[in-house]
């Protein structure tokens, strides 16, 4: 017996409200004038908000975000009215809403509960909703619930159903047919340690007890949670009597029950304002076959856990998902969406903005012929492709709106519109109003200016390569020329004197060098340099010509710190957030923004100095550039955004599916062939080109080549120029020192006396011509 069942009995029997009352079943929201009717009332389990955020944990772990709730009104109590605003509160936190609420009165209440049961759920079937939670209900409720709605199709594929703890724990007791009727439902129950020796012991007697009573029940003979419960309750009335020797009063027990602490078979007992005080875990079940199996565990400070007995005591973001598949109704699958289009629903209304500054995008027409809106556009383009690819037909009906882009994403927060399309730019500031999807495009805020012609001067000969790539060219040049110098000056007349190797440095870059060359290391060294020459000669000559002969242009204005320092107006879309943007973030003064609602009134504001930039997010610059290409350029100060999005009220459903379908319209390409209606191709790009210098990277491979075969040539010729030097004398000397020649004199006099079978040299001898062969080899 609840609480709110025994507290009318205290109105006409004055002496219950004075008698210990220890109440077994499920919680329920408790009203406070119970504790002054009752106050021996004990509540023998779970508090109620266990019981809710355990819901709302498993409604917020698969994203569900509505549900339909279902609760038994029982014996017309409206208290249990109090768990639908806690219900409603705690899901809101996982960004679930209760779409709608279903109050069945008491079974024994209703004449025919077969056909108001059928009934209501023929109504909760033609709504759009799927996910159904049963909160509380008797047993026979249940059980002609899940029947009804097998019978109805709503075990099927796509439908979901979570029981609490008052069915849950029951599900050993029920017989196959309606075990049958509920396959793939998900439910909790409360846990309790299992491998205690209490409930061993306890198992074990009711066990036993139960077979000899029901032998032909012996498959349904496990203790639930209130079997537990019933015998601990017991035990503690007999513990307070047994410490309260003699005869006791009614006070005198309810106080020694309340202050009982003992381990029970279903865990610690102890009472708190007559409250079972107990920090609950929930067993997550999932009813298949003719049973069910035990999925995870959902622990108030743990969250869901594979075991509770083996967790070590750290927070868990897990996903019961993640030790074993869930078997859903009509099958295993994916997980369901929750939701379908049903049809009695109204197409969807889709705000467009009848404003828009550029009608690539969105464009509003009235077709004369038909008498009806027509409205199109890059933007409705890619929401037509996206349609395509949900897995389930959406009807809407496009709404013109004549308003900022701000006012439309705030008509969707307060329903006056179901969705947004259009070219909506992420920003924060919106997200406090609605959701957005997936970004079909990417967006910058782009400063847009004036173009001028880039100069010519004699300047730009010296800004086709990097001062960098001139700096080594100019050294390797010299270097390689000072080598052939060394190298041919011995036996070559036409090298005689330095004035031959500038003549040769000079002459060799045009291929017009009269020196022969006689060292075949000269010849190895200078053939890759001139590679070299062949490749950056005709890259400096093609950089040139195309900076010589292209018109080049260049922004008129640099960046945005120039059009601060000098109060210069600035334009922007008067409907977008970008107005906010340039005071709020980039500083601008509100007297120097020029507000324009349409792509042309830029042209004239430009043309008569009204303003010296524009602000356009990227997708409306490419288009207002790619119009205007040879009078206007992009700076260099850009600021990244979150893109172009579609807009929904908080916790739609469409969120997902919709950026699910976007991405899929990316990945097949159709994305770039759309994109195609905004290029320009008459415009030229290399008005716009980059006028960045030809840099080292492009050539390194080469230079390196050249530098490590000039490297070698460096190696031989100083080895050249110490043998003239006598630098083996100087060898010799030191290593007579350390001994090291008389042990190779020796050596080799050995090995000259065994080939050559002749009488052994001397010593100086073998020095000599030991000297030789070092010096041949350096050689």
């Amino acid at each position: 017996m609840s609480a709110q069942e025994t507290g009318p009995l205290s109105k006409v029997d004055k002496n219950i409200k004075y008698l210990p009352i220890i109440s077994l079943t499920s919680p329920a929201i408790t009203p406070p004038s119970i504790a002054h009717q009752l106050p021996h009332f004990f509540q023998f389990s779970d508090h109620i908000t266990f019981h809710i955020r355990c819901i709302a944990a498993i409604v917020g772990q698969f994203k569900w975000r509505k549900v339909t709730v279902i609760y038994e009104s029982k014996n017309g109590f409206s208290a249990y009215s109090g768990i639908l605003t806690l219900l409603s509160d705690t899901l809101k936190a996982v960004n679930t809403d209760i779409e709608h609420h279903s109050t069945f009165p008491s079974l024994p209440s209703l004449s025919n509960a077969e056909a108001f049961i059928e009934q209501e759920l023929v109504n909760m079937r033609s709504r759009s909703n799927r996910v159904f939670v049963v909160v509380i209900s008797s047993l026979e409720m249940a059980v002609l619930l899940f029947e009804k709605a097998k019978q109805l199709g709503m075990m099927e594929k796509g439908y979901v159903w979570i029981v609490t703890d008052e069915i849950a724990s029951f599900l050993d007791s029920f017989d196959s047919s309606v075990v049958n009727n509920m396959q793939g439902v998900i439910g909790f129950r409360t846990g309790f340690v299992r491998s205690s020796k209490p409930f061993k012991r306890f198992r074990s007697r009711f066990r036993s007890k139960y077979r000899s009573e029901y032998p032909e029940e012996e498959e349904y003979c496990n203790p639930s949670i209130f079997a537990l419960r019933a015998y601990d309750a017991t035990w503690a009335i007999a513990q307070a009597m047994k410490n309260s020797p003699g005869k006791i009063s009614s006070k005198d027990l309810s106080r020694a029950i309340s202050s009982s602490r003992f381990r029970g078979v279903s865990g610690v007992i102890r009472f708190k304002n007559n409250v079972l005080r107990q920090m609950p875990s929930f067993q997550i079940i999932n009813v298949v076959g003719n049973s069910y199996r035990e999925i995870a565990v959902w622990s108030p400070d743990f969250g869901f856990l594979k075991s509770l007995e083996k967790h070590n005591g750290v927070n868990s973001s897990g996903s019961f998902e993640e030790w074993g598949p869930v078997y859903w109704p009509g099958g295993e699958g994916g997980v369901p969406r929750g939701w379908v289009i049903s049809e009695t629903d109204k197409p969807l209304k889709i705000g467009v903005p009848a404003m828009g500054a550029f009608h690539e995008f969105v464009k509003v027409s009235l077709d004369e012929a038909s008498n009806k809106t027509c409205v199109t556009g890059f933007s409705i383009n890619v929401f037509e492709a996206t349609l395509k690819r949900l897995p389930y037909y959406l009807p809407y009906v496009f709404v013109p709106f004549n308003g900022s882009y701000d006012k439309m994403v705030e008509q969707v927060h307060d329903k006056g519109l179901d969705a947004a399309v259009g070219d909506f730019s992420i920003e924060p500031g919106r997200f406090q109003y609605a959701e957005f999807s997936q970004p079909y495009i990417d967006s910058r805020l782009v400063m847009t200016v004036p173009a001028k012609s880039a100069k010519s001067n004699i300047t730009w000969m010296l800004k086709t390569f990097t001062k960098k790539l001139w700096l080594l060219m100019v050294a390797m040049h010299m270097f390689i020329g000072c080598l052939v110098w060394i190298l041919e000056r011995g036996g070559n007349t036409e090298f005689e004197g330095i004035g031959g190797m500038l003549w040769f440095s000079v002459t060799v870059i045009f291929y017009a060098h009269g020196q022969p060359l006689r060292n075949n290391l000269s010849r190895v060294m200078v053939a890759p340099w001139l590679f070299v020459i062949l490749i950056v000669t005709a890259s400096f000559m093609a950089d040139l010509s195309s900076r010589m002969t292209v018109s080049r242009l260049e922004p008129s204005v640099l960046d945005i710190d120039t059009l601060l320092k000098t109060n210069a107006p600035v334009g922007c879309n008067g409907n977008s957030f970008v107005v906010r943007y340039l005071t709020n973030v980039l500083h601008f003064k509100p007297e120097n923004i020029r507000k324009f609602y349409s792509g042309n009134d830029y042209l004239e504001a430009f043309e008569t100095g009204h303003i010296k930039a524009a602000f356009f997010v990227e997708p409306h610059a490419k288009v207002f550039l790619g119009k205007y290409c040879k009078r206007f350029t992009q700076a260099k100060s850009t600021f990244q955004l979150g893109g172009f999005g579609y807009v929904f009220p908080k916790g739609s459903p469409l969120v997902f599916d919709m950026s699910e379908a976007i991405l899929k319209v990316i990945e097949s390409g159709e994305m770039r062939q759309m994109e195609e209606i905004l290029s320009f191709p008459n415009c030229s790009s290399d008005a716009l080109r980059d006028n960045s210098s030809l840099d080292l990277e492009p050539f390194a491979g080469l230079f390196i080549l050249s530098g490590s075969v000039s490297a070698f040539g460096f190696l031989v010729a100083i080895l050249r120029m110490g043998r003239n030097l006598q630098i083996l004398s100087y060898i010799q000397e030191a290593l007579t020192k350390r001994r090291i020649w008389r042990w190779a004199s020796i050596h080799l006099s050995r090995e000259n006396s065994r080939e050559n079978s002749t009488i052994p040299k001397t010593k100086d001898q073998v020095q000599t011509s030991t000297s030789v062969e070092l010096a041949n080899f350096a050689h």
